[in-house]
């Protein structure tokens, strides 16, 4: 379980070592036993009043292209220093005229055993033609309950944290 004081040490790593003037603002930086996702705010295209939407679609997509080609150098020195010195991979992503655009990032395998209604559900999700595998099928499911429980888990996360502090506090349990 990653503490908040880690993910505040990592946001403040973060918002010292990268360029003045990479991003906008710093606007998130997460964190989970693979990987720390890093995403800016970065300016969104200058266009002409009344771009249709089909216009500005293409014009924030356009920009995103833009910024990841001409700061990849640098993206790549942070996240080899900071993988160096946090044992974790680096993503990156940027927030642009409302759009959040992630670019490579780490997609790790899940194990899991399910009984035959878990497996249903699933099979479901396929045959309805909103996933077409049971590992996308059970994402999607992931991103669902992740959508909708959003208060939940942050209080889960905040118990645990809870109980990480606790448990730095007790005694050395190694000692005879």
């Amino acid at each position: 379980m990653i503490t908040q004081d880690q993910r505040d040490r990592l946001r403040g790593w973060f918002s010292g070592r990268l360029p003045e003037g990479l991003f906008e603002e710093l606007v998130e930086v997460t964190v989970d036993r693979e990987e720390v996702t890093v995403v800016g705010r970065i300016p969104g295209p200058e266009l002409a009043e009344g771009a249709s939407d089909a216009e500005r679609e293409a014009a924030v997509e356009g920009r995103i292209q833009e910024f990841r080609e001409r700061t990849r150098e640098t993206r790549i020195e942070v996240a080899r220093e900071a993988e160096h010195q946090f044992r974790h991979k680096v993503s990156w992503g940027v927030e642009c005229s409302g759009r959040r655009a992630l670019f490579t990032h780490v997609a790790a395998p899940v194990m899991t055993r399910l009984r035959q209604p878990e497996r249903q559900v699933l099979d479901t999700l396929i045959a309805g033609g909103v996933a077409r595998s049971r590992s996308e099928a059970l994402a999607w499911c992931v991103r669902l309950v992740h959508r909708n429980t959003d208060d939940w888990l942050t209080e889960l996360r905040d118990s645990l944290e809870h109980v990480e502090r606790v448990r730095a506090q007790g005694p050395d349990t190694d000692q005879d």
